[in-house]
């Protein structure tokens, strides 16, 4: 089962930035999809954005034209930057990985913490 640890997180003032990394314990060349997740406080967790091995992207219509996703198969890490955050980002942000057909099967890590506040 593919491993996954997430970073980068932190506290940021709204209109600010950070870049979280997702490095997988083995090659992530043969995945078909790479995601990102986010769960705030009392709210389920929701997808943010994947890439597949084409390097096509899909994200949630909240964070489209704010977060980018990016994909090193070299580096078996996957990336989320984050620009314009807001307060209603702040969430526990996660990675994953699915199959084409969008069955999840990584082990959740523990996730890194991200704070949008003033």
């Amino acid at each position: 089962q593919v491993q996954l640890v997430e970073s980068g997180g932190g506290l940021v003032q709204p209109g600010g930035s950070l870049r979280l990394s997702c490095a997988a314990s083995g090659s992530i060349a043969s995945i078909y999809y790479m995601v990102w997740y986010r769960q705030a406080p009392g709210k389920q967790r929701e997808l943010v954005a994947r890439i597949n091995s084409a390097g096509i992207t899909n994200y949630v219509d909240s964070v489209r034209g704010r977060f980018t996703i990016s994909r090193d198969n070299a580096k078996n890490t996957v990336y989320l930057q984050m620009n314009s955050l807001k307060p209603e980002d702040t969430a526990v942000y996660y990675c994953n990985v699915q199959t084409f057909g969008g069955q999840t099967f990584g082990s959740w890590g523990q996730g890194t913490q991200v704070t949008v506040s003033s």
